[in-house]
C-alpha cells in the first residue's frame, strides 16, 4: 500500500496515538501527583494484549482495538489503573508471596491479578476519573474496601464468582508472570532499576507535598516510598525471608491430611509435615542511645518485615526493649506501636519476652545499636538482628564510658548492618 491511500476493509487499524495521549493528558490533569509516572510508560502497540497492560520495566502494551471502542474518559482511568501496579510493585510483591506460599502457574497469577486490581480499584475512580467498564473492586468478591493485595489474597480463591474475569491481564507488571508479548529486560525502551527508583520517589514528593488531596492508600504508600531506596533494606528483607523459609521455620505436623507413608503402616494414622506462615518477633532497642531518627528507621523497617513474610501483620509482634522487656504489641499499624524506653541496654530480657510468648516465634528480628549484652545460649529460632552502625576511636572495656563499644552480635545471628 502507498503512503496515503486509503486502507481496506479488511486491513488492521493502527493504533490511536493521539487519542491514546489525550487519555493520558487527562489522567495527569485528574491525578497531577502521577503524572512523572504516567509519562515515563513507553507505550508499544500489540494485538496480543486484550486491553492494556504493564511489564516490570514500565512499558505499557496497549490493543488498538481496545482504544478504538474505548472513550476517553474511560482510558484515563485504565492509565492511572496500569501505572498503580507498577508504582505499588505489584509484580514483586506477587513474586514475593508465590515463593512464600508455594503458589506456581497461571490461575495462581490471575488470582494475584484480581487482588492487586481490588487494592487499586477501590478509591483511584471519581474526582475527574471515569471507572473503566469491567474494573474490579472488591465489592464484586464481597471483600471489604481499603486492603491491600496480600489481605485480598487471603480472602478469596477462583471459582465460578470469578468466571467473568478470567480475560483480566495486566501483564506481568501486574503478577510477575512474564508474558510472550513481553519485550524483556534487553528490549527497547525500558526503564533502569535507578530510573524505576526515581519515578517512584518523585511521585511520593508530589503526595506528600498534598496530603488532603491525595487517598489515604496513596499516602500510605508515599510514607513507605518517600524514603531513598537503600541496600540494606533489601538485604534484611532478603535475610528475614531466609530465615522463615528455612527448615524447621513455619513447620507443624498435621492429622487434617495423612502422611502418604500411613499406606505402609496399615492401621495407623501417620500425621504429615505441613508448612504454615511464620510468626515474628521484633525486638527493638528503646535505649537512651537509640536516636529518635533511628527509631523512626525501625518502624519502617517493622513494615518491610511484614511485607517480607507475606503481610501477615497478624503473626508479627513487636516488643519495645532497654533494660527490660515492655509489651508485646500485635502489629496493626507500625506507626502506631508506643516504642518507650529510654534508659540503658539489655535485650537479652526482650528475648525472653519474644520466647515467653505462644506459640513461640519462628523467628526474632533485633533492631539495635549493638550496645547491649547478648544471650549466651543460641535462642531456638532463627535470629537476625539489624544493626544500626556505632563508630568508637578508643573503644574501652568499661560499660559506664561514653566510648564503651560491646561485643558485636553472636555468631549464630545473621546481622545487617542499617544505614
Amino acid at each position: 500500500m502507498t503512503r496515503g491511500a486509503p486502507m481496506t476493509p479488511d486491513a488492521p487499524r493502527p493504533l490511536d496515538l493521539d487519542k491514546l495521549f489525550a487519555a493520558r493528558l487527562q489522567a495527569a490533569r485528574a491525578r497531577p501527583y502521577l503524572a512523572t509516572a504516567l509519562f515515563a510508560l513507553h507505550t508499544v502497540e500489540s494485538r496480543r494484549v486484550p486491553t492494556m497492560a504493564v511489564d516490570r520495566h514500565w512499558r505499557c502494551y496497549v490493543s488498538p482495538g481496545f482504544v478504538d471502542r474505548t472513550p476517553v474518559e474511560e482510558l484515563a482511568g485504565v492509565w492511572v489503573h496500569e501505572v498503580s501496579h507498577l508504582l505499588r510493585d505489584h509484580h514483586g510483591r506477587s513474586d514475593r508471596f508465590a515463593r512464600l506460599h508455594g503458589l506456581t502457574g497461571p490461575a495462581e497469577r490471575l488470582r494475584m491479578n484480581i487482588a492487586a486490581d481490588c487494592e487499586i480499584n477501590d478509591d483511584v475512580f471519581g474526582d475527574g476519573l471515569v471507572r473503566p467498564e469491567g474494573a474490579v473492586q472488591p465489592g464484586f468478591l464481597g471483600l471489604p474496601a481499603g486492603e491491600l493485595m496480600e489481605d485480598y489474597l487471603r480472602q478469596f480463591r477462583l471459582g465460578p464468582h470469578t468466571q467473568s474475569l478470567a480475560w483480566l491481564d495486566c501483564g506481568s507488571g501486574a503478577d510477575g508472570l512474564e508474558r510472550e508479548w513481553d519485550i524483556g529486560p534487553d528490549g527497547a525502551h525500558g526503564l533502569s532499576a535507578q530510573e524505576r527508583d526515581a519515578v517512584r520517589f518523585r511521585v511520593a514528593q508530589g503526595i506528600t507535598a498534598r496530603p488532603g488531596k491525595t487517598p489515604k492508600a496513596w499516602q500510605r504508600w508515599a510514607e513507605e516510598a518517600f524514603h531513598p531506596p537503600q541496600p540494606w533494606r533489601e538485604l534484611l528483607g532478603a535475610a528475614v525471608r531466609s530465615a522463615a523459609s528455612g527448615p524447621g521455620a513455619g513447620e507443624d505436623y498435621i492429622y487434617g491430611r495423612p502422611s502418604r507413608r500411613s499406606a505402609g503402616v496399615p492401621g495407623v494414622v501417620l500425621p504429615s509435615l505441613r508448612r504454615r506462615p511464620p510468626r515474628v518477633s521484633v525486638v527493638i532497642d528503646t535505649s537512651g542511645s537509640v536516636s529518635d531518627a533511628e527509631l523512626g528507621s525501625a518502624l519502617l523497617e517493622v513494615s518491610a518485615i511484614s511485607r517480607a513474610v507475606g503481610g501477615r501483620r497478624d503473626l508479627i509482634t513487636v516488643v519495645p526493649c532497654d533494660a527490660a522487656a515492655r509489651i508485646a504489641h500485635p502489629l496493626c499499624r507500625a506507626e502506631g506501636i508506643p516504642l518507650l524506653g529510654g534508659g540503658g541496654t539489655d535485650l537479652r530480657t526482650g528475648f525472653a519476652k519474644a520466647l515467653r510468648a505462644r506459640p513461640r516465634p519462628d523467628v526474632i528480628v533485633v533492631l539495635t545499636d549493638g550496645q547491649t549484652p547478648w544471650p549466651e545460649t543460641r535462642p531456638p529460632c532463627r535470629t537476625v538482628v539489624g544493626l544500626f552502625p556505632r563508630r568508637r576511636e578508643n573503644p574501652s572495656d568499661d560499660e559506664d564510658d561514653p566510648d564503651y563499644e560491646p561485643d558485636t552480635p553472636p555468631a549464630w545471628a545473621r546481622v545487617v548492618v542499617i544505614g
